[in-house]
């Protein structure tokens, strides 16, 4: 799985897999009814999650990455990055920022609700 799936997996949930019904479980005389998609909000999420207050998950992309339990060595953030599209990943403050700001907004993409500085 990717890291991007982990992260995604660790504040989204996993989805439950499908199981097929038997025909005599599902009533002819009823339409299928389908769940609405719900958005999930990712501020309230993680803010719920054990460890959050003391962990600067809205910022650092380490402290996002250990509040989820997702490896937060800099081999994984490297292979973060280029999954998120930076082949050039050095680690530094500024490849963080970038890392942390590109993860926020593909949850958002993904059906998270995510602060609205981490979106333009």
């Amino acid at each position: 799985m990717s890291i991007f799936g982990k992260i995604k997996n660790a504040i989204f949930g996993h989805k439950e897999e499908a199981k097929p019904a038997t025909t005599s479980a599902i009533p002819m005389n009823k339409p299928a009814q389908l769940q609405p998609i719900t958005e999930v909000d990712v501020e309230k999420k993680l803010d719920s999650m054990p460890g959050a207050d003391k962990l600067n998950w809205r910022t650092s992309i380490v402290d996002l990455m250990k509040l989820i339990d997702v490896d937060a060595s800099y081999e994984s953030r490297k292979e973060l990055a280029v999954e998120m599209g930076r082949n050039d990943y050095s680690g530094s403050v500024e490849d963080n920022i970038w890392l942390h700001r590109r993860v926020m907004q593909d949850l958002a993409k993904n059906g998270g609700k995510v602060p609205a500085e981490y979106v333009d």
